[in-house]
């Protein structure tokens, strides 16, 4: 069974089947262009002796591929890279590769933006829906945000948990299913916004989510969206300072 980005990022540890090897390294050289749009793929033999496997392993890492919208079969033509347009950018391992090859402003942007579009919302439905104790569990969520000893992975792992907290809180699945959707997003994102080992701004990412918390155990739903709001931006700022 593979492992979803949040059990990946605690245990540090990869699924590292044949068929993995082989769906990642390509992943990764299309994300990053080394196979640009347009480019035909190596023939199954030629990568079947580069990954050292089977042509039915191969041929099974290329129909995963072609699922996540990164190639598409030719007749007579070969296997070839498909449009930017076309990749599953809901897809865990796709958003993986686009944090491996290094985030843009354009991408960053465009995450905030699908952020926005949800996270403040659920977070109104929590302010609605959120019984003792799921408001309980986000505020030790939120604490444990707050511990001097977190590492930008551990940090990002603690800021992740929280934030489908948010989801879960708010009693409608659809939330908690786009919350999973962009996790590996999600992840890669908080790790570059972590303010490491810096203890007061460890301290203020804490309170700021607490604030989300003090909003829904109010019943306060604007005041629990607009916080929501205000650590997404917050934390698109510390990103663009990280990437620029």
């Amino acid at each position: 069974m593979s492992r979803g980005p949040l059990e990946t990022e605690i245990s540090g540890r990869k699924t590292r089947t044949s068929h993995a090897q082989v769906v990642d390294e390509l992943g990764r050289e299309i994300i990053s262009g080394h196979y640009p749009v347009g480019m035909t793929l190596p023939g199954d033999q030629e990568l079947a002796q580069r990954f050292k496997v089977s042509r039915t392993v191969l041929r099974e890492a290329m129909k995963t591929l072609a699922a996540k919208g990164l190639i598409v079969p030719r007749a007579r033509i070969g296997t070839k890279v498909t449009p930017e347009k076309q990749w599953n950018l809901f897809d865990s391992d796709v958003l993986t590769w686009h944090f491996h090859k290094g985030v843009d402003q354009e991408f960053l942007q465009h995450l905030t933006e699908i952020r926005l579009a949800f996270e403040p919302f659920a977070s109104s439905l929590a302010a609605d829906n959120a019984d003792d104790s799921d408001i309980a569990q986000l505020y030790k969520l939120a604490d444990a945000m707050g511990d001097q000893s977190h590492t930008p992975g551990t940090l990002a792992v603690a800021d992740l948990k929280f934030h489908l907290a948010i989801a879960e809180a708010s009693r409608n699945p659809f939330m908690r299913t786009v919350g999973s959707l962009i996790e590996a997003a999600l992840v890669g994102i908080f790790k570059l916004s972590s303010p490491k080992s810096n203890e007061s701004r460890i301290a203020e990412v804490s309170a700021t989510h607490r604030v989300i918390v003090d909003a829904i155990a109010r019943r306060d739903r604007e005041g629990a969206a607009q916080a929501m709001r205000d650590v997404i931006m917050s934390g698109r700022d510390r990103v663009k300072s990280a990437i620029t």
